[in-house]
């Protein structure tokens, strides 16, 4: 689609300085150009609606005159801030390519590329100044000849305090860095598997930005972050920002689940590489993805903690981004409960589960979320409301989980005993559960010292399923009380054989097996018993662990379990996820090369090697929210409120 544009400088120079002007005048004059559509962006305030058939574009232009008609500008362009990608030039019969954040990459592994590429940080610099407020980012350039640079050398020279050692330490980086991806010549994530032999990639060669979590980690805490910035950019650009009313359009603040770098072919031979996003219309089961918002506040959160680099996190649209995730969070719906509803498939587990309603993996994410955002945003009025709702929130989510998802011995034997069909306000049995619900398993296997938090909850519906993400989350983030983030741990010590066994760490325990297991995955042939999400082992849950075990002062736990993989992963290349009850064998179709798997190994090494740096990626409990209760703020003066004996019995 082309528009035609004109400027009037006295109409737009409260919003552009001079020096701007001159920069667009001084870099589109020179060449003939084509102005192509960003996919859900505002360029100059220019706000355009979602087409889910239309690539994130390079903005190229055609014409020998750029101008800029702001006569078209809508009313957003105060709302929105600038919001740039890369755009393309020919010159002299040489394609160039600008491209933002600013790097002097060149081109990529991943893309070829018929032309020759050159990077003008000056001229990326100048563009990237308009979106931020004052701040400019110059990290060191993570790529040389195509692959991230190499931090340390063969003798293992220390960054950070971290020295490669082993020859699978050696092998997991070369591997990492060959996953890398570039985008207009900068890395901006790594795919979600590399396996040179796969014929069929499916969709495991785009960028996940839940699988990235742990690569950007591994690159944060070697000192490179580069990366991890052009990430957070580049998937802030993918995210929707205009609402629609199509059907199977993503709801505006909605983060892809992944995107992919494309080639798409020009007039006269050219090529310019696009950005090709996922929001669930392309994945199994055609789910949008819930987590992939939450990931990206918590990686955003990340970056600031440990490059000791703010700036990133002030910007303008960064800023707004976050502000739509939590719209989408906190929107007002039909829902009673403070846990956030979401259908099957809707984040790591992402097939037909049955772990539709409130499952505990999202609510620990969102309770992350919402304390990074809480940290994140920038002070002023209209953020004040935000926070507000955010503490309350917090407050209400933290509560309801810690009071009704728990399970141990005592709260077990409570169930059993439970009365039903209660209408009251004092009622014992809130969620009209019937004790025939628990299952043998459950009063064989829970031990003595130890509990768990409940996979989900819902009316007359407890699911006693262990989810380790889950568990281990809510250890990172706090959700748990100090007592419950110890006694997961316990449970996990003593289960270790059912939890962790050949390959840490079960996804759930136990599996779906039988008619349960055809009812509720609908027969799925992937998710047999003790295979991928049905209690298949996923070695990319080692860093997760190990964080929590850090925190909770259990070193010694963590390490067992990174000397455990360390043994196995390099033998058996890398794969995805193993089968049988105790993880034995290489899942049956596992991908190999994963590359969270390495990022995860390489992740927890780095944290066992340095606690200290791991105490910046987790929450310790905030005393505060404890004494915030929604029920008093609400003007019908209700009394009948269960915290009180809440928190004299697990606040403790």
């Amino acid at each position: 689609m082309l528009y035609t544009f004109s400027i009037s400088i006295s109409f737009y120079f409260p919003l552009l300085s001079m020096n701007a002007i001159h920069f667009f005048r001084k870099s589109t004059m020179k060449a003939r150009s084509r102005v192509l559509s960003l996919r859900n962006a505002s360029f100059l305030g220019f706000a355009r609606s979602f087409n889910p058939f239309v690539f994130e574009r390079k903005l190229c232009s055609k014409k020998k005159d750029f101008l800029l008609n702001f006569n078209q500008v809508t009313q957003s362009h105060h709302a929105y801030p600038f919001r740039f990608l890369c755009f393309q030039r020919v010159v002299n019969d040489t394609q160039k390519l600008h491209c933002l954040p600013s790097s002097s990459f060149v081109q990529s592994r991943a893309v070829s590329r018929p032309y020759d590429v050159s990077i003008e940080a000056r001229v990326a610099s100048t563009v990237r100044g308009l979106s931020t407020r004052g701040n400019d980012i110059d990290v060191t350039p993570l790529v040389v000849g195509g692959n991230v640079a190499v931090a340390e050398g063969e003798n293992n020279v220390k960054k950070n305090g971290v020295s490669a050692k082993s020859e699978v330490e050696k092998e997991a980086w070369r591997l990492l860095k060959d996953a890398v991806v570039t985008y207009c010549g900068s890395p901006v994530g790594t795919v979600a598997a590399n396996n040179p032999g796969d014929k069929q990639p499916l969709n495991y060669d785009q960028v996940f930005i839940r699988d990235f979590v742990p690569s950007a980690l591994a690159f944060l805490l070697r000192g490179e972050g580069e990366i991890v910035e052009n990430f957070l950019l580049h998937t802030l650009q993918l995210q929707s920002w205009e609402k629609t009313v199509d059907c199977y359009s993503p709801g505006q603040g909605l983060m892809p689940a992944s995107f992919k770098v494309r080639t798409v072919p020009l007039e006269d031979n050219k090529f310019e590489e696009v950005l090709d996003p996922d929001f669930g219309e392309s994945a199994i089961g055609r789910v949008a993805p819930v987590d992939s918002g939450l990931w990206w506040i918590i990686l955003l959160r990340a970056y600031g903690k440990i490059t000791g680099d703010y700036s990133l996190q002030e910007r303008v649209d960064v800023q707004t981004g976050i502000r739509l995730i939590l719209n989408l969070c906190l929107a007002d719906g039909f829902d009673m409960f403070p846990s956030l509803l979401v259908t099957d498939g809707s984040c790591m587990i992402d097939r037909r589960m049955g772990i539709h309603g409130h499952p505990l993996e999202i609510q620990a994410l969102f309770c992350s979320a919402l304390r990074c955002s809480r940290e994140i945003l920038t002070a002023n009025g209209s953020s004040k409301n935000l926070v507000s709702a955010i503490n309350n929130r917090l407050s209400a989510l933290s509560f309801h989980v810690r009071e009704y998802y728990w399970v141990d011995m005592k709260k077990v034997n409570e169930i059993y005993r439970y009365k039903t069909e209660e209408y009251s306000m004092d009622a014992t049995n809130k969620f009209n559960i019937y004790p025939e619900q628990i299952s043998s398993w459950l009063m064989d296997w829970i031990p003595e010292k130890g509990g768990y938090l409940l996979g989900n909850l819902q009316p007359a519906h407890m699911d006693f399923r262990f989810f380790t993400l889950g568990n281990l989350w809510s250890i990172v983030s706090s959700l748990g009380t100090p007592k419950q983030n110890e006694a997961i741990l316990n449970l996990i010590e003593a289960k270790w054989d059912d939890i962790a066994g050949q390959m840490p760490f079960k996804i759930c325990y136990p599996a779906l097996e039988n008619e349960e297991w055809r009812i509720i995955t609908g027969s799925d042939p992937k998710n047999t018993p003790w295979s991928y999400h049905n209690g298949g082992s996923w070695p990319t849950l080692l860093w997760q662990f190990t964080l929590a075990c850090i925190k909770m002062g259990r070193l010694e736990l963590a390490q067992k379990a990174v000397s455990l993989v360390e043994k196995r992963l390099s033998i058996d290349r890398w794969p995805e996820y193993y089968d049988t009850r105790r993880g034995k064998f290489i899942g049956k179709q596992s991908r190999l090369y994963q590359t969270w798997t390495i990022a995860g190994f390489l992740t927890s090494k780095m944290m066992v090697e340095n606690p200290q740096m791991a105490s910046l990626l987790y929450w310790e409990e905030d005393y505060e929210l404890l004494d915030i209760c929604v029920c008093a703020l609400n003007k019908s003066g209700r009394k009948n409120c269960s915290r009180g004996a809440a928190k004299s019995q697990i606040l403790v």
